[in-house]
């Protein structure tokens, strides 16, 4: 069986733990994409500000116990250290901020690497929301292996059939892909790939965290399903929010689903 290792570097907003009101991250968390904030947690634990949101890192994770294990481990870690500035986690993958939450010219910076589609292997285009007060949270899967000759675009395109699709079903964060999220999203890695299709919905139930671990398992295995002749059912289960094609995918490939 190929080895596989699943990390993550999920985003989350951050609220007034009293009235609920969405605050901006910057000048709070400390780090930043070149200089992360290293978490007294162990190798590979990193939180940072991005844009208006805490991203935070964790190791690669050989199992899908200890990928429960290491975002349980950060989360509870995170939500104590801005629990003590009167703040807590929003569940949302997508929110429009007040205005004065986006002051800082920090508030106004978007990723600058560019992430590329699985299916057309041409490189994504920046997003550009018509409300510029709309900011996205993203749950993206970092996947290594030590399969020599990875087909990297391939394998994301089967990472839409095992996660995208059911995905579609298990949540109700559209609003996000004004912004991220349709299908084939990857950057390539030197250790495989990060499939950056998912919002961050799945790190908030423990159960969802095995489900990626679990599906990501799948599709890294499936190497010969034809997953090119589901191309369009694919991409209009998710890039449409098609709740029918991907119920029908998910039913004729009999994809695991956690409700």
């Amino acid at each position: 069986m190929k080895q596989l290792f699943v990390g993550a570097d999920p985003e989350i907003f951050l609220v007034n733990a009293v009235s609920g009101a969405l605050t901006s991250a910057i000048g709070r968390i400390g780090g930043s994409k070149y200089e992360p904030r290293q978490l007294p947690l162990g190798h590979g634990f990193a939180v940072q500000e991005d844009n208006v949101a805490l991203e935070y890192n964790i190791p690669a994770s050989d199992s899908q116990q200890s990928l429960v294990d290491n975002i349980n481990k950060a989360m509870t870690h995170l939500l104590e250290m801005v629990g003590q500035q009167g703040l807590s986690f929003s569940r949302e993958s997508a929110a429009f901020f007040p205005e004065d939450q986006l002051q800082h010219p920090a508030a106004l910076e978007f990723g600058c690497d560019p992430d590329f589609n699985a299916w057309s292997g041409k490189m994504n285009p920046r997003p550009k929301a018509t409300d510029a007060t709309l900011r996205s949270c993203g749950g993206h899967v970092h996947i290594g292996t030590d399969t020599t000759g990875l087909d990297r675009a391939a394998l994301m395109r089967r990472c839409d059939l095992f996660l995208g699709v059911p995905s579609q079903l298990m949540d109700n964060g559209h609003l996000r892909k004004k912004l991220y999220g349709k299908a084939g999203a990857f950057r390539p890695k030197p250790y495989g790939a990060e499939y950056r299709t998912l919002s961050n919905y799945w790190i908030f139930r423990p159960e969802l965290v095995a489900w990626v671990y679990q599906n990501t398992r799948l599709a890294l295995d499936a190497e010969h399903l034809p997953v090119e002749e589901e191309k369009e059912a694919i991409l209009d289960a998710i890039n449409h929010n098609n709740s029918a094609a991907a119920r029908h995918l998910v039913d004729k490939y009999n994809i695991p689903m956690v409700m």
